[in-house]
C-alpha cells in the first residue's frame, strides 16, 4: 500500500475528520480528553488490525487501541496519530456445557455478561458494563466475582494476539508462555489482543447488595468492625464502603443465594444504628450494570488510586477525612485472588486486602484544576498507609505509577517479554513499560 487511498481500497473502514462516526470513535468516558487523531480505522478482525499497523508504520504514525475508551487520560485517542478502533469486533460465543466463551477484543462487559447468564453462567468481569473487555483483563480485572474465581486475567486461558510486527499468534500456559505470563496484568504493552477465550462459572443469577450509612463525624470503630469483618467473610462477599458528602456506606455485595447473603449481612448490624438501610435484591445482570453512567462522555473525571495490605486505625482516619466533591471508595480482595502464586502472572499486590479510589466528576471545566487537585490530596493523604496500586486505576502517574503496580523483578521480566514482542514500543500510548535494551 502506498497511500491511504490504498489502504481503504483493500477494504480497511478508515474514517477521517469530517467523516460519520470519526468524532463518536474520539469520544472517550471523560470528557477533559479531546485528542483528534489522523484517522481511525474500524477493525473487524485480526486481518484488519494486520493492515492498519502496517497503515500507521508507513506514514509513521503513533498508535491508539480503542475498545470501550475508559482509559482516564485518553490513550485510546493518539494525537494525529491512528486510533486503530476495535468496536466493530464485538461478539461473543459461548459454549455451556465446556464453559468457556470466546469474546472478541472490542467487546463490552455487557456483552459478555448477556451472554452467558441465561446458561447461569459468568466470568469475573468489572462492575461498569460499557467498560471494554480487553483493557480490564489485560490489567487484571476485578470485579465481583474475583474473590470467588480470581481475577479476569485469572480466568483466560487463551489470547489472540497482532504483535507490533502484524504476526497474529496465540499465547496460553503451553503456546509461547512468556507472552501469556505478561499478558495476565502487563497492560497493553505487547500487542493488540483481538480475541479472548474465558473460563465461565456456574454462579446462577442472583446477588444481594447490602448498603448502611453512618456519619463521617462518628465513623472510625464501624469501619474498624466492619474490615474485621470483612477479613474472615465468604468468598462470596465482597465486602465495600464508601465516602461522599459527610456520609460513609458500609456493606457488602454478594452472589448467589440472596438467602444466605442475607444470613451472612445480619453480621453488619455490630457495626452500630446506621442513618439509613439499603439491602437489595437483585439480578447479577442489574448489579453489573448498576454502575453505569447515565451521562457517558459527558463527565469529565479523574481518579488516584491505592492498595493496601493493611488497614489500620491511621488509614482509616486519613480516608474519612476526605475533600469536598470527591468520592472515596474501598473493595476487598481476598479470596481466591489471593489463591494464585505471585509469581504466575504479571499482575502484582496478591496480598492485598483493599482497593481504594478517591474519584471524582463534573461538568464544568472551570472547575478542572480544583478537582483535580481535591482527589489528590485525598488520595495522597492515604499513600504513607499504602503498598502499590491496581495498573487499571492509573492515570497521569506515568513511570512512577508504573513502578508502584509491579515490583522491580516483575518489571525487569515485563521489559523482557516488551522487547521480544514490541521492541520499538509501538505500543506506548498506555501505562507504558519500556523494553529492555538489546545486549
Amino acid at each position: 500500500m502506498d497511500t491511504i487511498e490504498d489502504a481503504a481500497v483493500a477494504g480497511l473502514d478508515i474514517r477521517h475528520p469530517g467523516d460519520a462516526e470519526f468524532d463518536q470513535a474520539c469520544a472517550v468516558w471523560n470528557a477533559i480528553v479531546v485528542h483528534r487523531p489522523a484517522l481511525v480505522v474500524r477493525c473487524r478482525d485480526a486481518g484488519d488490525v494486520v493492515a492498519a499497523l502496517a497503515l500507521a508504520r508507513q506514514d509513521g504514525l503513533e498508535v491508539g487501541v480503542r475498545c470501550g475508551g475508559h482509559s482516564v487520560v485518553g490513550h485510546s485517542v493518539p494525537e494525529n496519530g491512528l486510533m486503530i478502533d476495535l468496536t466493530p469486533m464485538g461478539a461473543v460465543r459461548v459454549d455451556p456445557v465446556g464453559r468457556r466463551a470466546w469474546v472478541q477484543g472490542g467487546a463490552l462487559l455487557g456483552a459478555l455478561d448477556a451472554a452467558t447468564q441465561p446458561h447461569g453462567l459468568a466470568t469475573t468481569a468489572g462492575n461498569v458494563s460499557h467498560t471494554g473487555v480487553g483493557g480490564l483483563t489485560l490489567g487484571g480485572g476485578m470485579g465481583w466475582l474475583a474473590r470467588q474465581h480470581g481475577l479476569a486475567c485469572d480466568n483466560v486461558i487463551s489470547y489472540e494476539v497482532v504483535t507490533a510486527a502484524g504476526d497474529v499468534v496465540r499465547a496460553a500456559a503451553d503456546e509461547r508462555p512468556d507472552l501469556f505470563w505478561a499478558l495476565r496484568g502487563g497492560g497493553g504493552n505487547f500487542g493488540v489482543v483481538t480475541g479472548f477465550e474465558f473460563r465461565l462459572h456456574d454462579v446462577g443469577t442472583r446477588a444481594l447488595s447490602v448498603e448502611l450509612d453512618f456519619p463521617v463525624a462518628a465513623a472510625v470503630p464501624a469501619v474498624v468492625r466492619w474490615r474485621d469483618l470483612a477479613a474472615n467473610a465468604p468468598r462470596a462477599a465482597t465486602y465495600t464502603a464508601g465516602v461522599h458528602d459527610g456520609v460513609v456506606t458500609l456493606g457488602l455485595v454478594w452472589v448467589g443465594d440472596p438467602g444466605a447473603g442475607r444470613a451472612h449481612a445480619a453480621g453488619l448490624e455490630s457495626l452500630g444504628t446506621p442513618v439509613a438501610r439499603r439491602i437489595d435484591e437483585l439480578s447479577y445482570l442489574e448489579l453489573q450494570t448498576r454502575e453505569d453512567s447515565a451521562r457517558g462522555h459527558a463527565v469529565r473525571r479523574y481518579w488516584k488510586g491505592h492498595y493496601f495490605h493493611e488497614l489500620s486505625v491511621g488509614a482509616i482516619e486519613a480516608l474519612l477525612a476526605i475533600e469536598p466533591g470527591v468520592r472515596a471508595g474501598l473493595q476487598a480482595y481476598g479470596g481466591a485472588i489471593a489463591d494464585v502464586p505471585d509469581e504466575d502472572a504479571a499482575f502484582s499486590q496478591r496480598g492485598t486486602r483493599f482497593e481504594y479510589v478517591a474519584a471524582t466528576g463534573w461538568t464544568d471545566a472551570d472547575e478542572d484544576e480544583a478537582r483535580i487537585a481535591a482527589a489528590r490530596a485525598s488520595a495522597a493523604r492515604l499513600e504513607p498507609f499504602a503498598s502499590g496500586v491496581y495498573v487499571n486505576v492509573l492515570g497521569d502517574d506515568g513511570a512512577a505509577g508504573v513502578r508502584r503496580a509491579y515490583p522491580p523483578e516483575k518489571l525487569a521480566r515485563l521489559a523482557a517479554v516488551k522487547a521480544v514482542y514490541d521492541p520499538d514500543n509501538v505500543f506506548h500510548l498506555n501505562q507504558n513499560i519500556a523494553p529492555a535494551p538489546a545486549p
